[in-house]
């Protein structure tokens, strides 16, 4: 199959959308939890999570278009913290179920079956059985003029993991703990570890 530009944009709109979605290839798939304003939980599934560095520690998420109603965003901009959560993959059907369109008032973690989690000083919820949880301050918002995607940059203000899946080397090995990760839309996977290699030298 060879596309051009010209022929992918004439594809099928949901052909197209799950084409182009599943040829950005694995991704690390994360529940975001949020509090609105008023003190309502939402919890949703993200597979746009991306380092953007070491020091200081931050991450970027992108946003989709906020035509519709789309809670995490608002829910971030609105109370500035927000939390990351990577589950094993045995809980993948819950974890897609977070992409359904509830009500702003209805909670995602009741109705799919995560319980929420709260540690001092963070107002955001975090899943409770997650394998690593990640508090996040919000930064800065980018707005993405070509398709209207926003990117979302947070810091990190705490990390909370099993000590087990930690390298003496700093290495968070996630494959260990068979952490979900997705491609597309609607497919999900476990990873399996080929090997670690030394720094990259001439």
């Amino acid at each position: 199959m060879l596309l051009h530009k010209k022929e992918i944009e004439q594809l099928e709109q949901r052909f197209r959308t799950a084409f182009i979605n599943s040829l950005a290839g694995f991704r690390q798939a994360v529940l975001v939890g949020t509090n609105s304003a008023t003190g309502n939980t939402n919890l949703a599934i993200f597979n746009s999570l991306i380092h953007l560095g070491a020091n200081p520690a931050l991450f970027g998420l992108i946003s989709r278009p906020d035509s519709v109603q789309r809670d995490t965003l608002q829910n971030i901009m609105e109370t500035k913290e927000y939390t990351l959560n990577f589950v094993e993959a045995a809980h993948y059907k819950k974890a897609h179920q977070t992409s359904a369109r509830y009500e702003k008032d209805i909670s995602e973690f009741e109705k799919v079956g995560f319980a929420p989690f709260y540690y001092t000083g963070c107002s955001a919820p975090f899943v409770e059985d997650a394998v690593v949880k990640i508090a996040m301050k919000f930064e800065e918002s980018i707005p993405i003029a070509l398709n209207n995607t926003v990117l979302v940059i947070g810091s990190i203000m705490q990390v909370d993991l099993n000590d087990e899946i930690v390298g003496e080397d700093g290495f968070v090995n996630l494959s260990a703990a068979e952490v979900l990760i997705s491609q597309g839309l609607d497919a999900y996977f476990v990873s399996k570890e080929i090997g670690r290699l030394p720094y990259a030298k001439p």
